[in-house]
C-alpha cells in the first residue's frame, strides 16, 4: 500500500460490516449504559450496595461519558486528551472520599471497556480484520489512560484526606474544642488559630439510602457498605457546602447523625438575607438531601468550648420541643433554654399539666393547638378531627387544669408547662 493510499484509508471512518463504528456506538449509548450498570450491580458486590441515588446519577453518568469518549476516540482515531479524562478523575476522587475500594473501581472500568468492545466487534467478519485490530489497539490505549487517570486521582484524594484527618487541621480543632492553651499549641505546632470562629452544631436526618427506604433495587439496599457510602456522600456534600461558604476548608467532626463545625471568620456572619447563615443551612439541606437542624454562634478561640456546648443544648431543645429543622440561636429558644435549667420551679410548672397525664389525647391536642398558633381549623386538620372536637377538648383542658389558651396569662403558663414537661 502506498503512503497516499494509507493516508486515504486512515481518513475513512473505521467501519465494521460496512457501518461506521462510532456512529453505531453513539446510537447504542443509552441502552449500553443500562446494560453496563446492570452488570456492575450483578458482578461487583460493592456496587450492588451503593446508594440508588449514586447508581442512577454519578455511576450511570460516568459510564455514559466513557462510552461517548470511546466513540470519539474511534471516530478521530486518536488517544483521549487530558481534558477528556477530567470527569473520570473527578469521579475517582469522589469515590475515594466515599471509601469505595480502588480495585472495585478499576474492575468496573474493565467491565465497561470489555462490554464496549463486545458491542463494537459483534458483527465483524473476516474482511473487517484490519478495522478490528485497530479498534483493539485504540481500546487498549484508552484503557491504559483510564487506569492511569483514575488511579492517580484516587490515590491523590486519599492522601489529602489522610493528611487532613491526621494532620494539623485535626490537631487544631481538637485544641479548640478541649480548651487547650492555644499559645502553647502555636509554639509547639506552628499553627495559629483564627481570630474568630463560627461554631456550629449540626443534626442530620438519615438519608433514605442509609435506612433502606430509598427506591428498591435489589439486595444490599440500606445495608453494610451501601449505608456507609450513603452516609459518607451526605457528609461530603455538607463539607463541600461549608468550605464554599467559608472560602477555606472547614474544621469538622461529623458523622452520619451530625456533629461540630468550626469556620474561621473575620467578622460574625449575618444571620438572614442573601449569603447569610440561614441560606447556608438551606443550601446544606439541599446538598445533603436530608433535613438539617443547626445552631450557630460566633466566638473567639478561647470561647469555642462554651459556644459549642450551648449549640449542642439548643439543637437538643429544638428536637425535644418538636420544632422544624433549620437554623437556630439562643434567642430563638430562650424560654425553653431557661426552663431546661434544673430548679424547683421547673417541676412546679410541669405539674400544672399533671391532670392530663391520663388523657394523652388532650395533651396532644393542646400541643397541636399551640403549635398552630391557636388556629382551631389548622389544629383540627393536623389531628384529623372536626374543629368542634378541638373546641370541646380545649374546654375539658380548662376544666381539668384551670388553664385556658383563650386567657393570655394562662396561655403563657400552658406554653411554659409544656416546655417544662419535656425537660424534667
Amino acid at each position: 500500500m502506498t503512503r497516499d493510499n494509507e493516508r486515504a484509508d486512515r481518513q475513512r471512518p473505521l467501519a465494521i460490516a460496512g457501518r461506521p463504528v462510532a456512529v453505531r456506538l453513539r446510537a447504542r449509548v443509552p441502552a449500553l449504559t443500562t446494560r453496563v450498570v446492570a452488570r456492575l450491580l450483578s458482578d461487583l458486590p460493592v456496587y450492588a450496595e451503593l446508594p440508588h441515588e449514586e447508581i442512577a446519577g454519578d455511576i450511570a453518568d460516568i459510564v455514559q461519558h466513557n462510552l461517548r469518549l470511546f466513540a470519539d476516540v474511534l471516530e478521530h482515531r486518536r488517544a483521549a486528551t487530558d481534558g477528556e479524562l477530567a470527569q473520570q478523575r473527578d469521579s475517582a476522587a469522589q469515590r475515594a472520599e466515599e471509601g469505595v475500594p480502588l480495585d472495585a473501581i478499576l474492575t468496573a472500568y474493565q467491565v465497561g471497556v470489555a462490554m464496549c468492545w463486545e458491542e463494537t466487534a459483534q458483527d465483524a467478519g473476516p474482511g473487517d480484520l484490519p478495522a478490528v485490530l485497530e479498534i483493539m489497539d485504540r481500546i487498549l490505549v484508552l484503557q491504559q489512560q483510564l487506569t492511569s487517570a483514575v488511579s492517580g486521582a484516587y490515590l491523590e484524594a486519599r492522601q489529602i484526606l489522610d493528611s487532613q484527618e491526621h494532620g494539623g487541621r485535626h490537631a487544631l480543632m481538637a485544641a479548640l474544642l478541649t480548651g487547650e492553651d492555644l499559645d502553647g499549641f502555636t509554639r509547639r505546632t506552628g499553627l495559629r488559630p483564627a481570630a474568630r470562629y463560627l461554631t456550629m452544631t449540626l443534626a442530620l436526618a438519615p438519608h433514605p439510602d442509609e435506612t433502606g427506604a430509598g427506591p428498591a433495587r435489589g439486595a444490599g439496599t440500606g445495608s453494610g457498605a451501601g449505608a456507609g457510602v450513603a452516609a459518607r456522600r451526605k457528609i461530603r456534600r455538607i463539607r463541600t457546602t461549608l468550605d464554599r461558604f467559608a472560602g477555606t476548608p472547614a474544621l469538622t467532626a461529623l458523622d452520619a447523625s451530625g456533629g461540630t463545625v468550626l469556620l474561621p471568620v473575620a467578622e460574625p456572619p449575618r444571620w438572614d438575607g442573601p449569603g447569610g447563615l440561614c441560606d447556608l443551612i438551606a443550601e446544606a439541606t439541599r446538598a445533603a438531601g436530608v433535613p438539617v437542624t443547626a445552631a450557630a454562634e460566633t466566638a473567639t478561640p478561647d470561647g469555642v468550648p462554651a459556644a459549642v456546648a450551648r449549640n449542642g443544648e439548643i439543637v437538643d431543645l429544638v428536637a425535644r420541643t418538636g420544632r422544624a429543622p433549620g437554623l437556630y440561636r439562643l434567642a430563638d429558644v430562650l424560654l425553653e433554654y431557661q426552663l431546661s435549667r434544673p430548679s424547683e420551679a421547673l417541676r412546679g410548672l410541669a405539674g400544672l399539666l399533671s391532670p392530663l397525664d391520663a388523657k394523652p389525647e388532650l395533651l396532644h391536642t393542646l400541643e397541636t393547638y399551640l403549635g398552630h398558633g391557636l388556629d382551631r381549623r389548622a389544629a383540627a386538620a393536623a389531628l384529623h378531627v372536626h374543629p368542634n372536637t378541638v373546641d370541646y377538648r380545649i374546654r375539658r383542658i380548662d376544666r381539668l387544669t384551670g388553664l385556658s389558651p383563650a386567657r393570655p396569662a394562662d396561655l403563657q403558663h400552658l406554653s411554659a408547662a409544656l416546655v417544662a414537661r419535656r425537660s424534667v
